[in-house]
């Protein structure tokens, strides 16, 4: 399938919020984030530890998009690099994550930008919600994007008039060539971009990501896309690899994810919002699937952003 006019459509929105600075051998939990996240690694060597697959190794270069509610850990390998400019996160409002060494013998730094992503698409918002396991591209030396690692370093290093824009305007280059790459290596991350293909199976993806609070059944869905029940579960599960509740319930899951982490909203009216009939069911999925109540959850979210 041409892709290139889903590129046409696609608004990719970076929000970067933190510099993760690892000096040394060590590691730095960065926990579940209720948006999509993406590392660029702009120094070191070391590991991306996530329970939903294997490690995966970082170096310069390395671009890793990690999906909503999926905890992870950086770790560094201590190992010595080129120097580097000193970052100076907070002149750009940027966390400076910072974790010292465990060995005072070590001295590599293992540095990583990180952004919040958003990704509209005809219309639909938040379709990176679409994304169940991580992206990763590495950025050898010889292709023309390595160019944005030192150029983000200087931002980072050295921060003026527009460097935040700029800064958004080159992780906007990394999330198009992260996902070109990952659609040419037919990446199963992206399998849901085949549903581009089918107008009807796409219009029940975008009624779910608008609204994944409303009272969706197999039935609604196969009704207002103009198939029979049986005929549209086929075709969305062979569009996107799985069934369509199944992806309604994760979508509610980030939507009230994102609720808990950006208002003060009881929990009970978040139930109620991302569509649960109480909050007793609600509350048991989330922590089912969280691994937190949604208090706890809440209550840990604001503390990464103090």
């Amino acid at each position: 399938m041409n892709y290139e006019h889903v590129f046409d459509h696609l608004n990719i929105l970076p929000e970067p919020f933190a510099v993760c600075e690892l000096n040394g051998s060590c590691d730095l939990g960065l926990g579940q984030d209720a948006a999509a996240v993406l590392h660029y690694v702009l120094s070191g060597e070391g590991m991306l530890e996530l329970k939903s697959c294997p490690d995966i190794p970082i170096k310069p270069g390395t671009l890793i998009l990690v999906p909503a509610l999926q905890a992870h850990t950086l770790r560094s390998y201590g190992a010595r690099n080129d120097p580097i400019p000193d970052c100076k996160p907070a002149e750009l409002q940027l966390q400076h994550l910072l974790k010292p060494s465990q060995d005072d013998g070590a001295e590599g730094q293992l540095i990583a930008l990180c952004a919040h992503i958003r990704v509209g698409l005809r219309g639909a918002e938040n379709v990176v919600d679409l994304i169940r396991s991580p992206l990763v591209e590495n950025i050898c030396e010889n292709n023309p994007l390595h160019a944005t690692l030192r150029a983000l370093l200087h931002e980072i290093g050295t921060p003026t008039t527009g460097s935040r824009a700029m800064i958004q305007a080159l992780l906007t280059q990394c999330m198009i060539e992260i996902l070109r790459r990952r659609l040419n290596e037919d990446d199963s991350g992206l399998r849901w971009m085949a549903a581009l293909r089918d107008p009807q199976v796409w219009d029940a993806l975008r009624a779910m990501l608008d609204a994944p609070g409303d009272p969706h059944t197999v039935d609604s869905l196969a009704e207002r896309v103009g198939m029979s029940r049986s005929t549209f579960a086929n075709r969305f599960s062979a569009a996107y690899g799985s069934g369509p509740i199944d992806l309604l319930r994760d979508l509610r899951l980030r939507k009230a994810a994102v609720l808990l982490r950006d208002t003060n909203t009881p929990v009970k009216r978040i139930a109620h919002l991302v569509g649960f009939s109480s909050r007793t069911a609600f509350s048991r999925l989330f922590e089912q699937r969280i691994g937190e109540s949604p208090q706890q959850f809440r209550k840990t979210q604001l503390e990464k952003l103090r």
